[in-house]
């Protein structure tokens, strides 16, 4: 007689996937407060706000995923940073409005889930919610062999914040003489992993195992992996304070080319001075690896900048002051001029 034909016999396997729910619960409670409503395993999160001290609250999401970095994360077999890589991503976006996170969900897709995986990836978001204050309301866990090959995962997070109406950003166009401050990425964040490994592995004929440097242990994978970093709480007093800043771009997908202008006037352009920061090790790497010109490096990738800054030329070292008090790399990297919606690296 056959074998009974069952859910689990045709790849997707239920009861592990609830096992591996129950071991990050723990995790995904500490990030949230009295605002959580119900708790975990709803058909849907409740959320309380607790907007009283706002006259007029805007809600802010965005929704975005890690992309092909899960790709290397197999090749080293480290999922480990992923979860904070969807979280500090979402966050890094609404902060560009000025607004504070308020809740997380997520997606975590496979053909099988490995709770291994599922752990440290939602384990990550955990920790990086708890780090902005964010609660980790929900997410969705999807076995769908046949879809993902085996051994695939893809992440994806949508966040959810708020922003009083008359702070959010930009508040004020930038204008010809304002000052660009860019500060310091941690690598690569969550963008143009298949650029970079076109060029590294099949171009260059490099691993994920080889030296980042020569004669230094950490690893192209470890450079590749370095987890996405979080601007929110060297920024965020910026902007609780009311410092003249004028609008907050996030380096992701489209590099300095395409993210910069989405924060400009049609008058204004901005001339990015690439001389005034060393470019990490990595980036160069994938370029020379792979043979790739400079304009295509910086509509690709963020060179070593997660997230710059346009403010009143006037102001500009008073706000530098602040973030390197707050153990930031930062520094004057461009300048507004006028001319048409565009950016010049020089």
């Amino acid at each position: 007689m056959s074998e009974e034909l069952t859910y689990k016999s045709s790849g997707v396997d239920i009861d592990q996937a609830q096992r591996a729910l129950r071991s990050v619960i723990p995790a995904i409670q500490a990030t949230q407060g009295d605002s959580v409503v119900g708790g975990v395993g709803g058909f849907g999160a409740l959320f309380d706000p607790k907007l009283g001290d706002y006259q007029r609250p805007l809600l802010v999401s965005s929704i975005d995923g890690v992309g092909t970095k899960t790709k290397v994360a197999a090749m080293v077999g480290d999922y480990s940073h992923l979860g904070e890589d969807i979280v500090n991503h979402c966050v890094n976006d609404i902060l560009c409005q000025g607004a504070r996170p308020l809740f997380f969900l997520d997606y975590y897709g496979c053909s099988a889930l490995s709770p291994l995986y599922f752990e440290q990836v939602v384990g990550g978001m955990a920790r990086a919610c708890g780090a902005v204050g964010c609660a980790l309301v929900g997410g969705e866990t999807a076995e769908m062999p046949g879809v993902y090959a085996d051994d695939e995962i893809d992440v994806v997070g949508t966040i959810v914040g708020v922003v009083e109406a008359d702070r959010k950003l930009p508040r004020q166009k930038a204008q010809a003489g304002d000052l660009v401050i860019g500060i310091g990425s941690s690598g690569l964040h969550t963008n143009g992993f298949s650029l970079a490994r076109k060029a590294l592995f099949d171009v260059g004929g490099l691993s994920v195992r080889d030296a980042l440097n020569e004669g230094e242990e950490t690893t192209i994978g470890d450079a590749l992996l370095a987890p996405h970093k979080c601007y929110f709480n060297s920024v965020w007093p910026l902007l609780e304070m009311d410092a003249p800043i004028r609008s907050i771009a996030h380096l992701t997908g489209g590099g300095f080319f395409d993210n910069i202008p989405r924060v400009l006037s049609a008058t204004v352009r901005v001339h990015i001075d690439k001389r005034s920061w060393e470019t990490p090790r990595i980036f160069r790497l994938i370029q020379e690896a792979g043979g790739i010109p400079d304009p295509e490096m910086y509509r690709t990738f963020n060179m070593g900048i997660g997230m710059v800054l346009i403010v009143e030329r006037f102001e500009a070292q008073k706000i530098l002051a602040e973030l390197h008090a707050a153990g930031e790399f930062a520094a004057l990297i461009g300048e507004v001029v006028d001319g048409a919606n565009d950016v010049l690296v020089l």
